[in-house]
């Protein structure tokens, strides 16, 4: 698979009122990282792969932001972040292709559309890194999300019974979709990134 043309940023997206700018996290986010993670409603960290509302976990993003393993854009507003999408790539030969993507919107900022903006924006990077597949998880009641994902060509793969457990001790099933990116690149070879996304 041909490589897409890097991403260039900020890009400015305008939702009605709203103007939000997108780009790439440094490790200067991590205070506003910090405040956007604690202002989420619980259940919303249940499918990440750490809990992001604590410092070091915060760092370990960093430091994996700086190896290159991961490629996190910010969605930000008036100085505050209001959601991001991070490519998680694995460092492994045999799975170098597959990469998880990760997409989280602040409460304020959602009904907006920038979920779907994210996940477009996350996928064009994907496009530059050469990903082949791109893979997602949720819980089940998490349906605008699980609607958004499928509307960009996911599918579920998956579904994982009592796989994640709250502070409460109540398990949630998890659904795992995947998309492979080989077929949204001959759409955007055809048609262009904006084209093919529906913009």
């Amino acid at each position: 698979m041909t490589e897409a043309a890097p991403r260039k940023y900020p890009i400015t997206y305008r939702a009605g009122s709203h103007e939000i700018t997108l780009r790439q996290m440094t490790p200067g986010d991590k205070a506003g990282l910090l405040e956007f993670a604690r202002a989420l409603p619980e259940h919303d960290l249940l499918f990440l792969r750490r809990d992001i509302s604590q410092e070091p976990a915060i760092d370990d993003w960093i430091s994996e932001l700086k190896s290159g393993e991961i490629v996190t854009i910010l969605a930000v507003e008036g100085g505050r972040i209001v959601g991001y999408a991070t490519i998680h790539r694995s460092l492994l030969r045999w799975t170098a292709h597959v990469a998880e993507l990760r997409v989280m919107v602040a409460e304020s900022a959602r009904g907006l559309g920038l979920g779907r903006v994210l996940t477009q924006e996350a996928f064009a990077n994907a496009l530059a890194m050469g990903i082949e597949k791109m893979v997602a998880q949720m819980t089940l009641d998490q349906k605008g999300a699980i609607a958004t994902f499928e509307g960009l060509g996911f599918r579920p793969e998956a579904l994982l019974r009592d796989q994640v457990k709250d502070r409460a001790g109540n398990t949630h099933d998890l659904l795992v979709l995947s998309h492979e990116v080989a077929k949204f690149e001959s759409q955007r070879a055809a048609y262009g990134v904006s084209q093919a996304f529906g913009f």
